[in-house]
């Protein structure tokens, strides 16, 4: 008989869930936790993309940026010159490699290097190769690089390739070289201006532009905005969450109305 009853309290409780489902109140209360979970998660990628940007920058002073800025002051000649392998050594130990042509790594000592000299003229090379037989040569055994910073990595730089192709057989072949022209005894073999400077713009402009749209976003999402300062008084991202105390205290409390 007790059982076939119905209880009031699950009656009330029933009709009451039943009047929010229709009253559109959980669909709502659902919506605005997916909207607080899809921005804690967004606030989390912005801040690991803003961490990011800032080593990402670190990372690209003494690789991109700081040579890029040396080759733009060396000056290179934009049309390549006409050039000839005078002198090769293949060296081996750090006393022998004081300088080296071709290095693979920018931050080691080389301990297996390289050592070519040329001669070049200030004549463009298609100007040399039209007219072979006037050949003079403006400067005579200068140090020769394989690009302006004299290393790089694999696949781009390889010092072997780079060896055969200017030293050991194919000395005394004439090839296009690049030379400086603040510093006329800088010898390289490669050499972009558009290239050096897109590197330039792309390594100062794409982290410092995700940084900033990082560190904006999040600013404007928990920081009061425009007439507030995140040090005025306002409901913070703490006081929007309730706090564990108060928690533990109302449910203590519910539970004595119900033993009551």
């Amino acid at each position: 008989m007790g059982a076939q009853e119905d209880d009031p309290g699950s009656l009330k409780s029933s009709r009451s869930s039943k009047l929010n489902v229709g009253s559109g109140i959980l669909p709502v209360v659902e919506i605005e936790s997916l909207v607080e979970k899809a921005k804690f998660y967004t606030s989390l990628c912005l801040g690991t993309t803003a961490i990011l940007a800032v080593f990402g920058f670190l990372f690209l002073v003494p690789f991109v940026i700081e040579p890029a800025i040396t080759t733009i002051l060396s000056d290179f000649t934009p049309i390549p010159v006409a050039c000839v392998v005078t002198g090769h050594v293949y060296a081996e130990g750090l006393r022998n490699c004081s300088w080296s042509s071709c290095r693979e790594g920018c931050t080691s000592a080389a301990l297996r290097c390289h050592q070519i000299k040329v001669n070049y003229t200030k004549a463009s090379y298609e100007e040399v190769i039209a007219k072979p037989l006037e050949r003079h040569w403006d400067v005579a055994d200068t140090k020769f690089f394989v690009n302006t910073e004299g290393c790089g990595y694999p696949p781009r730089v390889n010092c072997s390739e780079f060896a055969k192709k200017f030293g050991y057989r194919n000395m005394g072949k004439i090839f296009p070289c690049y030379y400086s022209r603040t510093n006329p005894e800088t010898v390289v073999a490669r050499y972009s201006w558009d290239d050096n400077l897109k590197h330039l713009v792309l390594a100062l402009t794409v982290p410092v532009v995700l940084f900033g749209v990082s560190l904006g976003v999040l600013c404007f999402w928990y920081c009061p905005p425009m007439s507030k300062t995140c040090s005025s008084p306002g409901r913070n991202l703490l006081e929007k969450y309730d706090r564990k105390e108060d928690i533990l205290e109302e449910d203590g409390f519910e539970g004595e109305e119900e033993e009551y």
